[in-house]
């Protein structure tokens, strides 16, 4: 899309799932863009890289010779990164095109910066047509091609550098019809619309209650495109009632500097993705509320750097800093949707999901939880015939779907209960136009186009098979909602996800509080006016930060990290205690997948729900 300001991919109303979006570059580089002064990301080989894998691995599997012994960046860089000696010859190559080098700890990303121009004669930068759209195809000399994973965020044209421009869409503002009740007291406000409802359903009650309420961690937030209003969090956890300082809160911008992001914001306003971060760190820290939170501020005002790059650069600037015990978020640029990856990329989707694995792959070494949303949008993060999703499926990464919590209400004038816990899906709160165009709300769920089944999730019954009902058909552009659905089952391959859910609908859902200019046109001028907004909203994207909360609070409790979840969680899973509630009722579906009487996992709630007090003491025992 051609807007400066990538906003969050609205999938239903009131409902988050960051879709972040890049811009397409301009049909040619114009001089003024050569001289820009950008940064790209040049992912390098493990020369190590089965025993990187297997050291991953072992650092969560009792018995094995690595167990808990996690590692620091310097670590990984002298067992697992590219030599000094081999980086010191990219430093050189680059130098020589008058581009500086910047070697992230772990000595497996670097980041390079300068001109466009330069950087464009460095990598023999030239678009070419692919199978989905455009590429940049980019060369290197030999003995430095063979040790690169992917180049991200290198166009060979691009658009000048510009300010946000007075042409916006009513989509760069959400509006939702749901308020919370202000006038309840904070104990009944934080159970009713806050994430005490969280800590309550899922059982973390009893591990807070022992006096685990995250001190001495520190909850890493990854966003993109935007900033967040500190005010505004502390307003919204006063309200719950915990603890507000504003000192639990640390930003890092990754991309541009502070004074430059602050520029900017005065510019675009109050967007969807401010209020998607504001959510984030209001969540995360109100389930861990002696936590710190480390808010991850990805952003180039001027547009020199595209969102493929600054997305990754974000989490690689959090994992080789090692400074967060977990890391969540709800954004992504369309690692699995090549409708929605920018075009002209010098990075192909596949070496971008491979760049993911490497930095998550010295997260897990590390012993750094990580934690990503499931999606909105059932099977279709963007309107399509076939099955597409945004976010990472990384093996190292925690996916976190959502549930729809038991209730009764009315909706659009009509009746609507939930007996019992079941997957999230949600087409009878929309408008018949909002379906047939996509705006529908259910978990993100099914199998991975990039990553293969993981050794943790082969023989769990439910993994690789699946049952499912179409509900919806998409043809010429629309979707069509089918009056008799019907049931098919069978098989597939590819890494399985969700992992874990937990509550997302919006109607059963959560308070968020933000404030910013919203910005409208008036006689060709961008002007704003001041608003001050509570909403119920819902989305993976507030039950996923409250699963790093969760993670910190149980990390607080014990002598070391808990590290990446998914090869020990499937093992208990598999256990006569299991800590989770398999949600595997047929009629419990995603607007597709559904559960599978039986069986351990479902494509659309992965394992299940958490029971936190038992989950806690499985992770403790070890």
């Amino acid at each position: 899309m051609k807007k400066l300001v990538a906003t969050i991919a609205m999938l239903g109303a009131g409902v988050f799932a960051g879709s972040v979006v890049g811009s397409a570059p301009a049909a040619a580089a114009t001089k003024k863009a050569a001289k820009l002064t950008t940064s790209i990301n040049v992912v390098l080989t493990s020369p190590n890289d089965q025993a990187f894998t297997d050291y991953a691995y072992q650092t969560v599997t009792p018995g094995a010779a690595n167990y808990h012994q996690y590692l620091t960046p310097n670590q990984v860089a002298a067992q697992f990164g590219q030599s000094k000696k081999n980086v010191n010859r990219f430093k050189a190559y680059f130098k020589k095109h008058h581009l500086t080098t910047t070697v992230y700890p772990g000595n497996l990303v670097l980041r390079v910066t300068g001109t466009h121009a330069n950087l464009v004669k460095a990598f023999s930068a030239k678009l070419v047509k692919a199978k989905t759209n455009q590429r940049t195809r980019v060369r290197l000399p030999k003995q430095l091609s063979n040790k690169t994973v992917a180049v991200i965020g290198l166009y060979a044209t691009k658009k000048d550098g510009q300010k946000a421009k007075a042409k916006r869409s009513d989509t760069d503002y959400p509006k939702f019809t749901q308020k919370p009740n202000l006038n309840l007291d904070t104990t009944a406000f934080a159970k009713q619309y806050g994430a005490a409802k969280f800590t309550s359903q899922y059982q973390l009650d009893s591990v807070t209650g022992a006096g685990n309420t995250g001190a001495g961690q520190r909850i890493g937030i990854i966003t993109t495109n935007t900033d967040i209003n500190v005010g505004d969090v502390q307003t919204y956890w006063r309200k719950v009632g915990v603890n507000a300082a504003a000192s639990r809160i640390t930003k890092y911008y990754t991309g541009d500097s502070k004074a430059a992001v602050g520029r900017y914001n005065k510019l675009t306003g109050l967007t969807g993705n401010q209020i998607e971060a504001s959510l984030d760190v209001q969540q995360s820290g109100e389930v861990a509320p002696d936590a710190h939170i480390d808010v991850y501020n990805a952003v180039s005002s001027d547009a020199t750097e595209e969102v493929d790059q600054q997305h990754y650069n974000a989490f690689t600037q959090a994992i080789s800093s090692n400074r967060d015990q977990q890391l969540s978020t709800s954004f992504s640029p369309g690692i699995e949707n090549p409708k929605l990856f920018s075009t002209g990329t010098s990075e192909s989707i596949q070496q971008y999901n491979a760049a993911f694995n490497q930095i998550f792959r010295q997260a897990a070494a590390q012993g750094i939880s990580v934690f990503t949303a499931s999606g909105d949008n059932g099977v279709w993060a963007s309107p399509a015939k076939t099955q597409n999703h945004l976010f990472s499926t990384s093996p190292y990464v925690t996916i976190v779907g959502g549930t729809t919590l038991p209730f009764q209400a009315t909706v659009r004038g009509q009746q609507q209960s939930n007996p019992a816990e079941t997957a999230w899906a949600d087409i009878s709160s929309m408008s018949a136009k909002d379906v047939a165009n996509g705006k529908f709300n259910a978990s993100g769920g099914g199998f991975s186009a990039l990553n293969p089944t993981p050794p943790y999730q082969l023989g769990v019954p439910g993994v690789n098979t699946f049952r499912a009902i179409n509900m919806l058909t998409y043809s010429k552009g629309k979707f069509t909602v089918q009056k008799n659905p019907q049931v098919s089952t069978g098989t597939a391959s590819g890494r399985n996800f969700p992992d874990v859910a937990g509550n997302a609908d919006v109607r059963t859902g959560y308070a968020v509080y933000y404030s910013g200019k919203q910005m409208t046109v008036k006689g060709g001028k961008l002007v704003g006016k001041m608003t001050k907004t509570w909403s119920v909203d819902g989305g993976t994207s507030f039950t996923t930060p409250q699963m790093a909360g969760a993670n910190a609070v149980m990390n607080s409790a014990m002598s070391h990290r808990i590290g990446m979840w998914n090869p020990q969680i499937y093992q208990f899973a598999q256990q006569l205690d299991s800590p989770f509630n398999v949600l595997d009722d047929p009629t419990s579906t995603n607007l597709y997948y559904t559960g599978q009487p039986g069986k351990l996992y479902n494509q659309a709630t992965g394992l299940g729900t958490i029971n936190f007090t038992k989950l806690f003491a499985k992770f403790n025992a070890q």
